[in-house]
């Protein structure tokens, strides 16, 4: 039986193993990140992580940088390893031609493929194996992987600036630029490791956004519009840039035939939702992303995006730039429009949140606790 300081050992080398899995952030998805190290005793002969979705999983990365034989040592890993053949041939394979004694796994891996499997695999080969040892922090970190196979939708990242009294432009629309340059800086960060940006036709029509990541990140994200009959302006910086960056026009069923071919010649790809409210809208179009093999989402606005996002309760993560700003005017925009609540017993309830001061302005970043299957933050009254 090991005793405590074997105890500490393991959850420091699985530390280790969750920083080396950040890393692949914008790279492995859609498949989930992972992080490995493999220790003898305290000393780490390997470490590695899966860097990019159809390269070397982070097993196999680990036992490819060992600086000395791994026979009869102990690897560290966030998830179960894989027992199955997809773009690369199962993690198990190669830690049981590597010999290891010992395999400590922080949580299973739910995906239909692994589901438990691995694990059994290496116990009936007679690898000792324990798990849960920081299973908390690996199910945060791969809140969105588990998101998306436990609900078939992609994950929902909510990011908005605003001033003191929580404005995110003036009565004139005015919004460049409320936050500081480190602020904007995060947001580029942001939009360098997802899958799709999302904005409202309102929001394109006013700050003709370019939607791209600067300096670009290790994902290209599909420029996402919302528009209800399919028009966008035609000289927006999004039409001009769409045949060398994607975007993507989600429309209604009432978009005429005519819009949608000037889409296609613009090179738009066109997505229609056959839905009568905001709620079923939102979660038909993750369902579709997620089935493009899309995993994280960022909303960017305006008010009116994101309060329909909030009302839908698919909002999963959010990142809030506080400017100290004081703007006023009563028809100056909050960042969530929609239809809110009557009561605040329904209203949302943020979970604890990160906050960082950049500059002057303060950073608040905070996700749904991992573990549950509902779509976001926004409980209303009588739901699950």
């Amino acid at each position: 039986m090991r005793g405590e300081d074997s105890a500490d050992l393991d959850t420091r080398c699985m530390t280790r193993a969750l920083e080396l899995a950040l890393r692949g952030r914008g790279g492995a998805e859609p498949n989930p990140l992972v992080g490995c190290v493999i220790a003898d005793g305290q000393s780490i002969l390997g470490e590695g992580w899966h860097a990019v979705f159809g390269g070397a999983h982070a097993e196999v990365a680990a036992l490819r940088n060992c600086a000395s034989c791994p026979a009869g040592c102990t690897m560290y890993v966030t998830l179960e390893p894989c027992n199955h053949y997809g773009k690369t041939p199962p993690c198990v394979d190669a830690i049981l031609k590597a010999s290891l004694k010992r395999v400590v796994v922080a949580m299973a891996d739910p995906h239909e493929k692994v589901a438990g499997s691995g694990i059994r695999r290496l116990r009936d080969a007679g690898v000792e194996v324990q798990t849960g040892v920081c299973e908390a922090q690996a199910r945060k970190l791969n809140a969105p992987y588990l998101h998306r196979l436990a609900t078939g939708c992609c994950w929902v990242i909510g990011k908005w600036a605003m001033s003191l009294d929580g404005k995110i432009a003036t009565s004139s629309g005015e919004s460049r630029w409320i936050s500081n340059e480190q602020s904007r800086q995060i947001v580029h960060e942001l939009r360098g490791r997802v899958d799709g940006i999302v904005v409202g036709r309102g929001t394109l029509e006013r700050d003709d956004p370019l939607l791209t990541a600067r300096p670009a990140g290790p994902r290209t994200a599909t420029r996402v519009v919302l528009s209800t009959s399919g028009t966008i302006p035609a000289d927006s910086q999004l039409l001009r840039t769409a045949r060398d960056i994607p975007v993507v026009v989600v429309a209604s069923t009432s978009m005429r035939p005519e819009q949608r071919k000037q889409l296609d010649a613009w090179g738009c790809q066109t997505l229609v939702v056959d839905a009568d409210d905001a709620s079923q809208r939102w979660r038909q179009m993750l369902r579709s992303f997620a089935g493009w093999g899309w995993t994280n989402l960022l909303v960017e606005g305006g008010a009116r995006v994101l309060g329909d996002c909030l009302d839908a309760g698919v909002l999963n993560e959010w990142h809030l730039f506080l400017a100290p700003r004081l703007i006023g005017g009563a028809t100056a925009p909050s960042p969530f429009a929609g239809h809110g609540v009557t009561r605040l017993d329904q209203s949302a309830c943020a979970p604890p949140c990160e906050i960082r001061r950049l500059g002057d302005d303060v950073y608040l970043w905070g996700m749904r606790e991992s573990g549950s299957e509902s779509n976001g933050l926004h409980k209303r009254a009588g739901s699950r």
